[in-house]
């Protein structure tokens, strides 16, 4: 098959690369143009006229959610809305028949009400970055797909090699020798290994998958004292972790939001609050059991790979 990626060289764009190049042809779209093994020509998102005919596209392209608030609201709009309206148009006139957007859980909500969330919560994202990605969602469902298949997916925090973010910061923290001052909080959270994500998107390219929005998440749950646990162990360092109250700990995020400090109130409920994501949707439409790669597994390569920068 001929592939379509947007955001081609983006973390996740890289990996479907990767995975993907040995079987099937893969141009790219995206707002840099290096030349990449596995991808035949990187189109500007000024050359949609100039774009080959492809059997599915994946659009990826999209501006990450900034947990400093520093980005301005309009910018979410104009690509994470913008462009899936420019390429889903685009798309709808094309010959391609299928279509995976690749949306985020924060697009359904910012935290999770309840045990767990699934596909068939009510939306309700907070911020700009959640309200780009449902209104990018609304508008391909308001359209007419006619006897085309089109997939929204909804990943958690993604991990994989050479990923940043939050992960990277826990890293950090481990690899210095810091105590981990957050240890009195105890949540649960869903994380997505790339290597999931790219199984998947193979397997809605290569199979008569449902169409329809799904949750993507590894099958375990890891609390944040896990992963230092975790990170300690890959790195053979030992781990430090302190229980230092809750109150206090919310004082000093309060006091790096306005410092503008690597631990602020945002990076702080990112890193204790409870978030479990379903999965279970998108197993029973794939007719798996549990999916290829486990939290742990894939963090450990996340980490490996920190090692090695």
């Amino acid at each position: 098959m001929t592939l379509l990626i947007t955001g081609v060289h983006g973390f996740v764009g890289s990996n479907l690369v990767s995975a993907l190049k040995a079987s099937h042809s893969i141009y790219g779209l995206d707002i840099i143009f290096p030349a990449k093994d596995g991808i035949i020509t990187t189109f500007s998102w000024n050359e949609l006229d100039r774009l080959p005919e492809v059997d599915a596209i994946i659009h990826l392209a999209g501006k990450a959610h900034d947990t400093k608030k520093q980005a301005d609201a309009q910018i979410y709009f104009d690509v994470n809305t913008g462009l899936t309206k420019r390429i889903f148009d685009y798309f709808l006139q094309s010959k391609a028949k299928k279509f995976i957007f690749f949306s985020s859980v924060k697009a359904a909500a910012d935290s999770v009400e309840g045990d767990i969330l699934t596909e068939d919560v009510i939306p309700k994202p907070t911020g700009p970055y959640g309200e780009s990605k449902i209104a990018a969602e609304k508008y391909i469902q308001s359209k007419d797909w006619e006897d085309k298949k089109v997939y929204i997916l909804r990943p958690c925090m993604i991990h994989g090699p050479g990923n940043k973010g939050n992960l990277n910061l826990l890293y950090n923290i481990v690899s210095k020798g810091f105590p981990w001052p957050l240890g009195a909080f105890e949540n649960r959270r869903s994380f997505t290994s790339i290597d999931n994500i790219a199984f998947v998107i193979k397997q809605m390219i290569e199979q008569n998958i449902e169409p329809g929005i799904y949750n993507m998440a590894d099958d375990e749950t890891l609390s944040t004292n896990e992963l230092i646990t975790l990170i300690s162990s890959v790195t053979g360092r030992k781990s430090k972790i302190w229980k230092l109250s809750p109150r206090t700990m919310n004082l000093v995020a309060k006091l790096g939001t306005v410092l503008h400090l690597p631990l602020n109130s945002e990076r702080l409920r990112k890193l204790t609050e409870n978030y479990v994501v379903s999965n279970q949707k998108i197993k029973t439409a794939l007719q798996i059991e549990k999916m290829p790669v486990s939290s742990r597994c894939g963090f450990e390569l996340t980490i490996k790979s920190f090692e090695n920068q």
